[in-house]
């Protein structure tokens, strides 16, 4: 499976998703930055964590409006995966790309913890290797985490089973909407996710909760 990893000023976790994915397919993913304007040919493109021009505006909303974006969007619209992880999947909703908002944190601190996620929705190029309802754990670290979408949009997302994972057991760490913490495209090759699972995925990270995902992709 050939990747790639969008790279935006700001972001800090490039290099431990391109880690995770080169760890699992075996094949080193291409790094892309955010001022380029065309995109490799890949199967995968990955919107990784961090801070993206600091946050400004709203987090995600700079970054979204990048050049490489339009490239992202193409993929997007012809069928390709993609994948955007916490700052990623803000970049996601602000480009369009998913329904919704990524608000500030109910409690209004930035968060660093371990939480539990329920897997959903896995009929998807994602979550495959998940069986419904399995409960994983996976770090997680934002500010801006609180996922927001109106009544006809979560009706939707439920509908069409894109909710991809769950906050489960109480560990709703921001306060999301009915407890989200991914969702999916309507065509189910675009996730948003604010948990990051490409820091679990070896032993010695603690564990191996977050390989599955990379495992589905491969699959898929």
């Amino acid at each position: 499976m050939k990747s790639a990893v969008v790279v935006f000023p700001g972001s800090n976790r490039e290099r431990d998703v391109m880690r995770a994915l080169e760890s699992v397919t075996g094949v080193a993913p291409k790094a892309v930055w955010h001022a380029d304007t065309e995109l490799p040919a890949v199967d995968l493109v990955v919107l990784p964590g961090g801070f993206s021009y600091g946050d400004y505006l709203r987090s995600g909303a700079i970054a979204a409006r990048a050049a490489i974006m339009d490239a992202v969007r193409a993929h997007a619209a012809r069928g390709g995966l993609v994948l955007g992880i916490c700052n990623g999947f803000q970049i996601l909703t602000e480009g369009g790309l998913l329904p919704g908002a990524l608000m500030r944190n109910a409690g209004l601190k930035f968060v660093c913890r371990e939480v539990k996620l329920e897997a959903v929705a896995v009929d998807t190029p994602f979550t495959r290797a998940y069986a419904k309802g399995d409960v994983l754990r996976c770090p997680v670290a934002h500010h801006d985490g609180n996922y927001f979408a109106d009544g006809e949009t979560l009706a939707r997302l439920e509908g069409e089973n894109r909710i991809a994972f769950r906050y489960a057991e109480g560990t709703n760490p921001n306060g999301s909407i009915a407890d989200i913490a991914g969702i999916l495209s309507d065509n189910r090759r675009v996730l948003g996710m604010m948990p990051h699972p490409e820091n679990l995925i070896e032993p010695l990270q603690g564990g191996t909760d977050g390989r599955p995902l990379f495992e589905s992709l491969i699959a898929a």
